[in-house]
């Protein structure tokens, strides 16, 4: 009964939290006609996020097909190393891919040496590049799971038939990528519709404006309400149209079931050996030199950082941590109301999915601001925000093991043990390890977010993202480096302790 209760408060917060920023924008937008310049943004919107998508599908392609028939030393490493850009502060990687092919960059420097014209970052080119940056990895392991999913034995009777590369391409791994592709394609697709950070940053201007980006706009500079709230509906719609197009796309079993051998694809040589190299190569380098170049520019001025940049990683670093425990108390009863059959969990656990940050705050700042300064409230509208955004993932880490208490719940249930015994000694214990991850991933996420923020804070109440952001918009690009630089220290090192922390109390 109590758990019950705690699952129907925590499912309150988050349907409160999803929903009546919602309702807000709907009120405020009137009328539903969209300017010129806001179609311009929705036609922007989504053609940098089909660029997006599609270059990341077609460049994770030849990696995960490297990653999946190669072995090598330091093979698992890279594999988890693809994972690093989705906890990577977004601003972080702008200033290494502006440090790597900026104006000023090394790419740049080396074309001018060759005497050929420069390339630009900003506009779509860079909105685009950054992209790429983020989801090549997310698109690379998405397909690696679908080549691991073939069953070995449909491998062994290919190379019984003497079936060679191009006919295993055809009959096995073509079929595959035709189920894989278009659920992945809509899952970067959907990411891209809502990063913001990128678009302020490398964007900007009448052709390169997305629709959160014309949102932020019109509250910080023409401060129109109408406006803001009617492009938040737009970009709701386009989410939501996105999301429900990707939970619709799964992958079909092709190849029925196998008997769980490990993976035996062929692995040919010759100049096959070398284009699988070559992949793995320039994805590493591409990934590792934005971070690499943030680390040599930042970390000679780190130890110089005025007071107000610490002050705001101070900021930074609260909100993370109580998003990570809003996080974490919202999906802990509704992963076990879930396990224990109450469908109407798992819905709400996955509401904010059709959100982004931009929209949740700015139906938020339609509602404070006619009672309160948005900037009395910033830290903990971005606090309750990220919490939200972070539910999901936490929801879906946590359910498998909630699933798996079922037999522990009942003997406890049989044995007459208290609710908070039994949380104590039966589910914290069992749960401590996803428990970890979700709380990690959720500090790193909040750590790095621009966009709530951006939207409610003045001066002196700045995050990390934002320092780095006023920073780099005041060209001290040295200083700004040195803030990106503690930024990403600071997300690794939440994320690191707390999922430490999990994995110690699980054993």
């Amino acid at each position: 009964m109590a758990r019950g209760a705690v699952a129907l408060t925590a499912a309150g917060a988050v349907a409160v939290l999803a929903v009546a920023p919602v309702v807000a924008v709907a009120l405020r937008a009137g009328t539903w006609t969209l300017a010129a310049p806001d179609m311009a943004a929705v036609r922007f919107t989504v053609l940098q996020a089909a660029l997006s998508a599609a270059l990341s599908c077609a460049l994770a392609v030849p990696l995960a097909r490297a990653l999946a028939r190669r072995r090598f030393p330091g093979r698992g490493l890279f594999i988890t190393a693809l994972g690093a850009p989705f906890l990577l502060p977004v601003l972080v990687a702008v200033l290494g891919l502006l440090a790597v092919f900026g104006r000023a960059g090394w790419v740049n420097a080396g074309l001018s040496a060759l005497g050929l014209p420069v390339v630009t970052v900003y506009g779509l080119h860079g909105v685009v590049l950054a992209h790429v940056f983020f989801n090549l990895p997310l698109a690379a392991r998405l397909i690696l799971f679908g080549w691991q999913a073939i069953p070995a034995e449909r491998f062994r009777l290919a190379r019984s038939l003497g079936l060679g590369p191009a006919e295993v391409m055809r009959h096995l791994e073509w079929p595959m990528l035709r189920g894989v592709l278009p659920g992945g394609f809509l899952a970067v697709f959907a990411v891209c519709l809502t990063s913001f950070a990128v678009a302020l940053t490398l964007g900007g201007g009448p052709k390169a404006t997305t629709v959160e980006l014309a949102i932020y706009q019109a509250l910080r500079f023409d401060f129109d309400l109408a406006a803001a709230a009617r492009l938040s509906l737009v970009q709701l719609g386009l989410c939501a149209a996105a999301f429900a197009v990707a939970s619709r796309l799964t992958v079909p079993p092709a190849f029925g079931a196998g008997l769980d051998r490990a993976p035996d694809i062929p692995r040919p040589g010759g100049w096959r050996r070398g284009a699988d190299a070559a992949a793995m190569l320039a994805a590493g380098a591409f990934l590792a030199l934005p971070l690499l170049a943030v680390v040599l520019r930042g970390l000679p001025g780190l130890a110089d950082l005025p007071w107000q940049v610490w002050a705001a990683a101070g900021r930074s670093v609260t909100v993370a941590l109580v998003a990570a425990v809003l996080t974490l108390a919202c999906a802990l009863p509704l992963a076990l109301a879930a396990a224990a059959g109450a469908r109407w969990a798992g819905l709400v656990a996955t509401l904010p999915l059709a959100l982004s940050s931009l929209v949740m705050g700015t139906g938020l700042f339609l509602m404070v601001q006619p009672l309160l300064r948005p900037a009395d409230v910033a830290l903990p509208v971005t606090m309750a925000v990220n919490a939200a955004l972070a539910l999901p993932f936490a929801y879906r880490l946590m359910l498998p093991g909630a699933e798996a208490l079922r037999p522990h719940d009942r003997l406890a249930q049989s044995l007459g043990m208290p609710p908070l015994a039994r949380l104590r000694l039966v589910t914290l214990p069992r749960l401590a390890g996803p428990m970890g991850f979700a709380g990690g991933l959720a500090a790193a996420l909040a750590m790095g977010d621009l966009g709530v923020i951006a939207l409610f804070a003045t001066e002196g109440g700045e995050t990390l993202p934002l320092m780095v952001h006023r920073l780099m918009g005041a060209y001290r690009m040295e200083m700004a480096a040195s803030a990106a630089l503690l930024l990403l220290v600071l997300s690794f090192a939440l994320f690191a302790t707390i999922d430490r922390i999990g994995r110690h109390a699980a054993s």
